[in-house]
């Protein structure tokens, strides 16, 4: 992890892509499935809003590794988080 500023950038610029997607799918397809693409975008913007707040509050500040992990954690939840929402709004492509 390079640090908490660039973290923050990660979490931005890929929920940035997850909303954007569904805003493009919603454009594209109109009304139809317009309900899930707005659920995965609250569910993003939640898990964005939640992510921010874990970064912010490290668990153990004065253990190196125990922040080291709990930046690790972020950044995989991250990962699990764009690749489910972006399965989702596959599916509902479908």
């Amino acid at each position: 992890m390079a640090n908490k500023k660039n973290l923050k950038k990660d979490v931005d610029f890929l929920v940035s892509e997850v909303v954007s997607d569904c805003y493009t799918f919603m454009l594209i397809h109109g009304n139809k499935n317009q309900d899930k693409a707005l659920a995965i975008i609250e569910t993003m913007l939640e898990k964005r809003n939640e992510l921010v707040t874990r970064i912010n509050n490290p668990e153990n500040k004065h253990d190196a590794k125990a922040v080291k992990a709990h930046y690790k954690a972020i950044q995989e939840d991250l990962m699990v988080a764009v690749d489910d929402c972006f399965t989702k709004l596959s599916e509902i492509t479908k």
